[in-house]
């Protein structure tokens, strides 16, 4: 197949190249996914010996911002995506001249920032936690009367694993709390008195035909995920309705790829979404062996245009992440009956870094 021809109907043939924004762990497993289906991918990061350059066919070694590079990588792939959401859009838009670039500037956009992305939410309905914008510390002040204490304070853009939050407890300095930040605008969230953390992940393809997982359930320590099980253990009831939230999300946005929606459920019962991440989530992981077509197979099937893989689980699951010396354990967890370990080549082990994860499988209904 020849370069730069990806059409916005027909499949993408085996032997082409999918070109991946950024070389973290989630570059790696779709990678990986690619080639099982026979494609090749090209990535694009400022790393170097990244991890998901280790099993690509080619990298480029460039800032998000060299044109002259950027130019050269559209010229070498097919198809664009992305394995997170922080790329520079001018970035994307110059992509999106020379090579279909999926899910898009759109939807880019849309999850960049927080207040848009809340927005954007709200504006379709759905129940989002209470926020408020703020771009100074005086705003702040006038928000948190509004909004209340306790109450969280994160930054609009580029936040990730609890990096740009800031707790606003009862005897916080807002002054204090604003420089922590390290932001020139945010965005003030209510505390919610909850009961479980869910996400779900659809997929969309080329046609607009979705693919949802079941939801589960995400528990955190120290802002990081820490365990998703799989399935949630809530009612079918509310188990559709998260999964019709994120469908709902996912053709607003009119994506090609895929979604994942952090949501809350509050002890009163109601659902109310966090957050959103339209590329492959750390707590999809688990479709990786629980299902017949785990989260980075279906991206790669949703970006190149394939019909879209069974999203039904053979088993339910147990996904632990393995943070900083977590990974240690690596050859018990590679013994243990059950385990299926995934390491992320990362040559450094550092407090809060993400190493690999663990994923314990059991019979349905059984775990």
């Amino acid at each position: 197949m020849s370069r730069n021809t990806a059409s916005a109907t027909a499949p993408l043939a085996p032997g082409s190249t999918i070109g991946i924004l950024g070389g973290g762990q989630l570059g790696r497993m779709t990678a990986m996914a690619a080639a099982q289906l026979g494609y090749r991918c090209h990535i694009f990061a400022p790393e170097t010996d990244c991890p998901a350059a280790q099993v690509s066919a080619a990298a480029t070694i460039a800032a998000y911002e060299d044109r002259d590079a950027l130019a050269a990588f559209a010229a070498a792939v097919d198809v664009v995506t992305f394995e997170f959401e922080n790329v520079p859009h001018e970035s994307v838009e110059l992509l999106s001249r020379a090579v279909p670039v999926r899910p898009g500037w759109d939807a880019l956009r849309i999850s960049q920032d927080r207040g848009v992305e809340k927005d954007f939410i709200a504006g379709l309905g759905i129940a989002t936690t209470p926020y408020a914008r703020a771009g100074s510390v005086g705003e702040l002040r006038d928000v948190v009367e509004t909004l209340g204490r306790p109450s969280v304070l994160k930054t609009t853009r580029m936040g990730y694993d609890g990096k740009g939050q800031v707790l606003i407890g009862p005897d916080s300095d807002l002054d204090e709390a604003w420089v922590q930040m390290a932001s020139g605008t945010g965005i003030l969230e209510a505390f919610v008195d909850l009961e479980k953390e869910l996400s779900v992940i659809v997929a969309r393809g080329l046609d607009g035909a979705l693919a949802t997982y079941p939801a589960v359930e995400n528990v955190h320590r120290n802002h990081i995920l820490h365990t998703t099980t799989a399935p949630a253990a809530i009612s079918e009831a509310l188990a559709a309705e998260a999964q019709g939230v994120a469908e709902r999300i996912a053709q607003a946005m009119d994506l090609t790829g895929l979604l994942a929606v952090e949501m809350f459920v509050t002890r009163d019962g109601r659902l109310l979404v966090n957050e959103i991440a339209p590329r492959p989530h750390n707590s999809g992981h688990w479709t990786m062996d629980a299902c017949v077509c785990g989260q980075f197979e279906q991206l790669v099937r949703a970006v190149c245009g394939l019909p879209l893989g069974s999203t039904v689980p053979h088993s339910d699951a147990v996904m632990t992440n393995l943070i900083g010396d977590d990974v240690n354990a690596w050859a018990a967890l590679a013994a243990e009956p059950g385990a299926c370990l995934h390491l992320y080549g990362k040559a450094e082990t550092r407090p809060g870094r993400k190493m690999g994860h663990v994923t314990r499988l059991t019979p349905k209904g059984k775990g």
